[in-house]
């Protein structure tokens, strides 16, 4: 995997740019700092934007690349929190958040989802009470089945980034890259047909719904909501590998995947493909002040379980979602600057 380590000056660097942003906003989702990121990324050090232009242009072979050594004060960071749901105060990792939107930018647009977390862009991934068995990233003592974020949806981010905050226990975030797999003709020619059904995950359940929603309307989370159940319900039938032939890029998340009744053919093939991914899960411990920048169309994702302790010293990472073209979202938006996706 490509890594590139921050030296003590290009991190000055960085923070004497994001000291002057904290000064103008409050959050990095108002609509000036999220419409001029891309501005304010160009005050980047150099070697971080060769490194992620390259990361972006060429579409290396683990699928994966990562950005260490951002300094990061354990103290003020203050307490992993026991939930993503926000208080409305200024965030003490604002700074860090913005490090993370900035890094994103030189990869393309935020989008996120009216039906996570509450419709916010930057996402707490954090062990929940409640949610230890689930199917979640706020899950803990259960395995994170490995899976592209959010396969069952078309207009699905092309990059996933992770900012490591906090992760005293070691746990590993696990990857594997398509590049990898080697599946017979037979399996490649029917994973590239419209065989299998991708149902949503957990995140977007309707269980997960607060009153404190900042981003939507009643009706709009209505019916986004009423998207999903359709999802569940009668999904469409799509394949699993889809671009070139020899070098695919792939949708795929097995705990929440079915093939069309009874064919056996398209099981074998799926079953084929999630064996050879398996076998080449690689795991990477995400240390403070390290960024993890995964391909969503080349690389699954995972994470291994772990026993969460509850007192404010538990793994805490920042996500985003990153599309290379936002216009592909724009009759799910309501304006031209929204990046919720409904």
């Amino acid at each position: 995997m490509n890594q590139l380590i921050l030296s003590a000056e290009e991190g000055n660097e960085i923070k004497s740019l994001v000291t002057e942003l904290r000064n103008r906003f409050r959050s990095v989702e108002e609509r000036e700092f999220l419409n001029n990121s891309a501005v304010y990324a160009r005050k980047l050090p150099e070697r971080v934007h060769q490194f992620l232009n390259d990361f972006k242009q060429l579409e290396g072979s683990t699928g994966v690349c990562l950005i260490s050594g951002y300094p990061i004060n354990d103290v003020e960071i203050g307490k992993t929190p026991s939930h993503w749901r926000r208080n409305g105060a200024i965030s003490p990792t604002l700074e860090e958040e913005m490090v993370l939107v900035l890094f994103g930018a030189l990869l393309g647009e935020l989008i996120g989802w009216s039906t996570q977390q509450d419709g916010h862009l930057v996402h707490d991934v954090i062990p929940i009470r409640e949610n230890e068995e689930s199917q979640l990233g706020t899950g803990s003592k259960t395995l994170l089945w490995w899976h592209t974020e959010d396969a069952f949806h078309p207009l699905r981010g092309d990059y996933l980034v992770l900012m490591c905050l906090r992760n005293p226990d070691n746990v590993p975030t696990t990857f594997s890259c398509v590049d990898k797999t080697q599946v017979t003709e037979k399996h490649r020619n029917t994973l590239f047909r419209p065989r299998f059904y991708i149902r949503p995950d957990e995140s977007h359940s309707e269980t997960n719904r607060t009153v404190e929603h900042v981003a939507l309307s009643d009706n709009l989370l209505d019916t986004s909501y009423a998207k999903l159940v359709q999802m569940v319900e009668a999904p469409e039938a799509l394949p699993v590998l889809f671009g070139h032939r020899e070098l695919p890029y792939v949708r795929i998340d097995p705990y929440f995947m079915t093939t069309v009744d009874g064919d056996h053919e398209a099981q074998e093939a799926l079953d084929a493909l999630v064996n050879e991914i398996e076998e080449n899960i690689v795991e990477e411990v995400l240390q403070p002040g390290s960024f993890l920048f995964i391909d969503n169309y080349r690389t699954v994702h995972g994470r291994k379980p772990f026993t969460a302790k509850y007192d404010g010293r538990d793994r805490w990472l920042k996500r985003i979602n990153i599309t290379r073209d936002l216009r592909r979202s724009r009759a799910s938006r309501t304006s031209v600057s929204s990046r919720i996706i409904y």
